[in-house]
């Protein structure tokens, strides 16, 4: 095996392969990735915490007064979720 070869081989960052395909910090497109980014593990988050207190969403819904669907698409995305609901969920 040639090591020239090895030692030519240019290695990137998440963050310059993020600038170089989604966006520059800063720009429209890296904003909005960052943002659904964010709100997808807050969802998990929401359910993580969730499962670990042994809930249902009906359950979870019941103790902060919303619908479980409305549990349901927090936890699959919390791109709709007020700030106010998220703290209810995590008192909960």
């Amino acid at each position: 095996m040639n090591t020239n070869k090895i030692d030519k081989v240019k290695t990137k960052t998440l963050s310059q392969i993020k600038d170089k395909y989604i966006g520059k910090r800063g720009s429209a497109n890296r904003e909005q990735y960052e943002y659904a980014l964010h709100m997808e593990i807050l969802g998990k988050m929401i359910r993580a915490a969730r499962k670990e207190r042994k809930l249902s969403q009906e359950e979870l819904g019941n103790l902060i007064g919303v619908q479980k669907a409305q549990i349901s698409k927090l936890e699959s995305s919390a791109n709709s979720a007020t700030i106010d609901k998220i703290l209810k969920v995590f008192g909960a």
